[in-house]
């Protein structure tokens, strides 16, 4: 049996609470970011909401999509 893609909706009568859905972050050309791994960067290239290509001074890194570790400065 497989597994739908859709998520379930909740129920207001349901004893659970309701899964939190977090908003990938976008970013843009020229954005200063932080990465936990990395340090500080400059976002050089946005590969749509899939990708964006990071200029970290001593090498670049493509961070692929839901960027965990990194956010915005």
């Amino acid at each position: 049996m497989s597994q739908s893609s859709v998520p379930r909706r909740h129920l207001p009568t349901s004893p659970f609470k309701a899964p939190v859905i977090v908003p990938t972050p976008e970013f843009a050309e020229g954005d200063r970011v932080v990465h936990d791994a990395f340090g500080l960067g400059r976002v050089t290239r946005v590969e749509g909401t899939h990708a964006v290509l990071v200029d970290f001074g001593s090498s670049q890194k493509r961070i692929a999509s839901p960027f965990e570790g990194m956010s915005h400065l």
